[in-house]
Parts: C-alpha cells; sequence; structure tokens
C-alpha cells in the first residue's frame, strides 16, 4: 500500500520478526522510492501498466534473486509495466527503485540520447552496471528521495518536475547503455529453471495439501536431487522451505483477515499444514 500504483505480494521466507519501510516520491509520471526489509522476502506482482521499473541495490547481505538471475550490489534489475515482478531477496536487504512511463523514457532516449533504449532492456531483467554509473545513479536517487523528503513543496512546481525528471532520465540511460556494452549475466540453465516454475505452480495450486518431495518428483518426472539443485541455484533455498514459507504466509494472511471467535490460531495453522503445535512455533 505504501509504493504507489504497484500490485505486490510479499511472502516473508525466513522466520523471526519483520521490520521494513518503503519511502516515495512521486511527481510528473515519475517515482523514486528506497525499500528495505529486514528478513529474506519474496515479492511476486507487477509494477503500474506502461511504467519501466528499476532497481539499484544499496546492501545486499546474501544470496538475492530476481526472476530467477543472481543479484549483487553492483546489478540493475529492470521491469517493463506487463512484466511479471518474481524477486527473492535475502535478510538485510535495501534497494533504490525509480519508475517511469515508459513512453517517455524511449522517447528522451531517442530525441536526446540517440539510444533505443527498448533495445536495450529487451529480454533482460538483470543487468551488470558500470561502477561509476550506477554510483552516480544511486546518488541522484537518494539526494532525490532526501531533497524532497525535506521540502516536499518543492515537486509542485513545474520547473524542479522537468529538472528532475531530465536528470532522472539521463542517469538511467547512461547506466542502462554502459551495462548493456558490458553485457548482461546469463540466465539460470532453461530445464532447471522450468522445474522450479512447474514445482511452484504444483504447490500453489495443491497448498492446502500435504505435499511433499516424492510427490514432487513424481509429479516433475524428476529425480530428488535435480529438484533440490534447481531449487539452490534457482531461488537459493529448497523446496521443503519453500513450500513452508508458502504456508505460514498462508496462516499469517489468515489471521489477520479472520473474524474473532471463528477459529482458533491452532485450528487455522492446522488447516494449512501445520497439524502440530511445536512445528508451527519453530
Amino acid at each position: 500500500a505504501n509504493l504507489t500504483q504497484w500490485n505486490q505480494v510479499y511472502a516473508q521466507m525466513t522466520p523471526g520478526h519483520f521490520v521494513g519501510s518503503v519511502h516515495e516520491v512521486c511527481f510528473g509520471g515519475v517515482q523514486v522510492f528506497r525499500e528495505t526489509t529486514s528478513q529474506a522476502v519474496h515479492e511476486s506482482g507487477a509494477p503500474w501498466t506502461g511504467s519501466r521499473a528499476v532497481g539499484v541495490p544499496m546492501r545486499v547481505e546474501g544470496a538475492a534473486l530476481f526472476r530467477g538471475q543472481a543479484v549483487d550490489s553492483d546489478a540493475l534489475v529492470t521491469l517493463g509495466g506487463d512484466d511479471e515482478l518474481d524477486f527473492y531477496t535475502p535478510r538485510g536487504f535495501d534497494i533504490l527503485g525509480f519508475a517511469v512511463d515508459e513512453r517517455q523514457l524511449e522517447a528522451h532516449a531517442r530525441q536526446i540520447e540517440h539510444r533505443d533504449i527498448a533495445a536495450v532492456f529487451d529480454g533482460k531483467c538483470v543487468l551488470k552496471t558500470d561502477v561509476g554509473r550506477r554510483d552516480e545513479f544511486r546518488r541522484l536517487l537518494l539526494s532525490v528521495l532526501q531533497s524532497l523528503g525535506a521540502n516536499p513543496a518543492a515537486a509542485g512546481f513545474r520547473q524542479t518536475q522537468r529538472v528532475l525528471q531530465q536528470s532522472l532520465l539521463c542517469a538511467l540511460v547512461a547506466v542502462a547503455v554502459e551495462a548493456d556494452d558490458n553485457g548482461s549475466p546469463k540466465p539460470p540453465c532453461p530445464s532447471r529453471q522450468h522445474v522450479v516454475d512447474a514445482a511452484k505452480a504444483y504447490m500453489r495450486d495443491r497448498i492446502d495439501r500435504p505435499i511433499t518431495v516424492a510427490d514432487l518428483c513424481v509429479e516433475l518426472g524428476v529425480s530428488r536431487r535435480t529438484l533440490q539443485y534447481s531449487f539452490q541455484q534457482v531461488l537459493g533455498l529448497n523446496p521443503v522451505r519453500y513450500l513452508r514459507a508458502l504456508r505460514l504466509n498462508g496462516v499469517r494472511r489468515e489471521l489477520k483477515h479472520v473474524a474473532r471467535g471463528t477459529g482458533s490460531v491452532l485450528d487455522i495453522a492446522a488447516k494449512w499444514g501445520f497439524w502440530h503445535a511445536g512445528h508451527f512455533v519453530t
């Protein structure tokens, strides 16, 4: 709810108390934000329709996977308005984000920079950036958040909006083009990505059933080792832990919305497969 126009679902993947924050500024078709999360999280959903969204990690203290590709502090992650968000972040994650109308970005790149930015982003979701360009872009995003956070009224002036828009668009084109020239990371083995995608779909469709690793192996026609390796490479965790996290998030959502007196915590936990109180607590 704190990230305007995005459609997102957050699922906590590691146990413990969660602390997170989202700070954003929006003006003239531009959105700049910063998001921090204390626990490992899976983010799904999509940015606003017609946008091009870019993320610049500030801190990465473990394995992060964006649409199946590894992300480190030197990476740039990106989504078009029609792309599906699939982001696994580690504990202690901090990222800056920039979203803009895609047609506005493409027109700027074509008219001002004489570059086809659509071709730069085509088929790519993770780009390896030049350190200098990345740091420059990161500093600009931070400066916009800090300045407009301290003086929100400034965003109401058309001239301020225009100057900031042009600065942000120039910086984004520069960092994206530099990253494209350097080449982008190769995606994981397609067969392993397919195994994980099929397993996730099977789990979601049968989330209320006692699914086992053996069930997944039979359904997908793969060995236990292949299933384990595929999940570790693509998501950085094993299939049992992934399924458990899905169910825990299901319990949490139901507890938040259930009417008082309609069911105990243990009843709801049992409904999601946590039949033993000790299993649910730990």
